[in-house]
């Protein structure tokens, strides 16, 4: 019979608190998403306001205060034995260092280092910004320069207001009939009319029903008449094949060659299926780097870039208001006036360990940056998190989504971390250096006679670097260059 009995246990464990929780996450983001953060931050909060100048009153998030105490390290931040009323970096002094002077002496002191605000006379940046012009905008914009009776007009008007962001009409034309609301009623011929009219406008393509018949309305940009003829067989009766790049297909069904075909379809996949996205929304995702390198008196140096950094301070008089009517009912004042304060400190630890984790990378890496990807050495996170002093997952979050700016152009921090590939000589390569050897070998082969992966295989190995044709396949994807018969093919 077995026994059932109660016995303690004492295990010691190591558990992240939320608020380390909550600084790891931070740590992750990407500058832009990060910055966005403090911004929604700094709209919640009423302790926390933007450094708009050097003001000796001003504390911004990287220039903490002469008497605050150096930040630990990024895995030994004791984040939950900090108290908002302990003398942190932040915090603001005793109430016994207000020397008398009134409430109304703090307010008139921080009255000139406000925002500062443009006058009424002037043009702001958001009036200076294009305004963008949207699908539904632009085709409504040619359908008033048409010659159409009202009733034409409100049919393709319908239409227009029906069409997707792709361009493509998901209705069907019977239900736009109760839609448009017309006395009398429209039927569907004036309805299909009202279509056709949509459809002859810019961009071609705007106003199919499926992908076929977007793909047939572009056609007429193919000049020649036997290769229209041709893209039109194969888009209304093959377009599986097309989709399947099935080229011995489509020439045994059209009895032309796999040449002639291939010509075809390549024309044909230059035709846009989505013709709503040429209009829209213009904006465009740019890389900003959080960190710049430059050389200066022949040494490179790394610096943060100023324009990743939020700029955004501790509100000093509200918070000495606060303390000095502190009371009870507040209490959700001094959860803000906390939040405030680890909000910036996770700015200052955040951006000191990217620029340590930058700089111990710039320093195994000199050689790229002086000769290129060829010079580029086999690199560990192991190596960074014990030249900064941090967790290796630290430094696997650190480089994630950060981008450094060199005069070779902008790379990703992991960019520069590759593993080891031993030489025949037993030295070790980069993957990096062996990518750019691949460019180099390809950028320098004939145009008539193009390399294969096999071909460039055979060269790496005649160089004392044996790499499988699998990875050499792999390479080459990874820098978006075509196969040989697709170079043999263009040349």
């Amino acid at each position: 019979m077995t026994l059932m009995d109660f016995r303690a246990e004492h295990r010691q464990s190591q558990t992240l608190s939320p608020r380390l929780q909550h600084a790891v996450r931070l740590l992750q983001m990407s500058s832009l998403d990060f910055a966005a953060l403090v911004r929604d931050t700094l709209g919640k909060n009423p302790f926390l306001e933007t450094e708009e100048g050097d003001g000796e009153d001003g504390q911004t998030a990287l220039e903490p205060q002469a008497s605050a105490p150096p930040l630990p390290g990024a895995d030994a931040l004791p984040l939950e034995s900090l108290n908002p009323d302990t003398g942190v970096e932040y915090d603001v002094a005793p109430e016994a260092d207000f020397d008398g002077s009134s409430d109304r002496d703090l307010w008139q002191s921080e009255a000139g280092s406000g925002v500062r605000r443009s006058e009424d006379s002037e043009l702001s940046a958001m009036d200076m910004m294009v305004v963008e012009t949207s699908l539904n905008t632009h085709l409504h914009g040619q359908l008033n320069v048409l010659q159409l009776s009202p009733r034409d007009l409100a049919l393709a008007r319908t239409v227009v207001e029906s069409l997707d962001d792709d361009g493509y009409l998901r209705t069907p034309l019977d239900e736009l009939l109760a839609v448009a609301a017309l006395d009398p009623p429209a039927t569907l011929a004036e309805m299909q009319i009202g279509l056709r009219r949509v459809q002859s406008l810019e961009p071609a393509g705007v106003g199919a029903r499926s992908v076929s018949e977007c793909l047939l309305l572009q056609l007429p940009a193919i000049d020649c008449p036997e290769m229209r003829a041709l893209a039109q067989i194969i888009v209304s009766d093959h377009l599986q094949a097309l989709a399947a790049r099935d080229v011995a297909t489509l020439a045994r069904h059209l009895g032309e060659t796999p040449a002639r075909m291939e010509e075809v379809c390549d024309r044909i996949r230059r035709l846009d299926p989505r013709p709503g996205w040429r209009l829209g929304s213009s904006q465009v995702a740019y890389v900003v780097p959080d960190v710049v390198v430059k050389k200066v008196r022949g040494q490179w140096t790394v610096q943060l870039n100023p324009a990743v950094v939020p700029k955004v301070r501790l509100n000093q008089v509200y918070a000495q208001l606060f303390q000095r009517h502190r009371t009870a009912q507040n209490a959700e004042l001094g959860t803000h006036l906390q939040e405030a304060r680890w909000t910036l400190r996770n700015v200052e630890q955040r951006f000191a360990t990217i620029l340590d984790v930058a700089n111990a990378i710039v320093k195994r890496q000199r050689n790229f940056l002086d000769y290129g990807a060829m010079a580029m050495k086999p690199l560990g996170l192991r190596e960074i998190a014990d030249e900064v002093g941090i967790h290796e997952s630290t430094v696997s979050r650190v480089t994630n989504n950060k981008y450094m700016a060199t005069p070779s152009g902008v790379f990703e921090l992991k960019y520069f971390f590759s593993r080891a590939m031993i030489s025949s000589n037993g030295s070790a390569c980069s993957g990096t250096a062996i990518r750019g050897l691949i460019k180099d070998i390809i950028e320098a082969e004939s145009p008539d006679s193009p390399l294969s992966d096999a071909e460039l295989t055979r060269q790496l190995a005649q160089q004392g670097l044996v790499v499988a044709r699998r990875t050499v396949t792999k390479y080459r994807q990874m820098l978006k260059i075509d196969a040989v018969e697709r170079r043999r093919r263009h040349a």
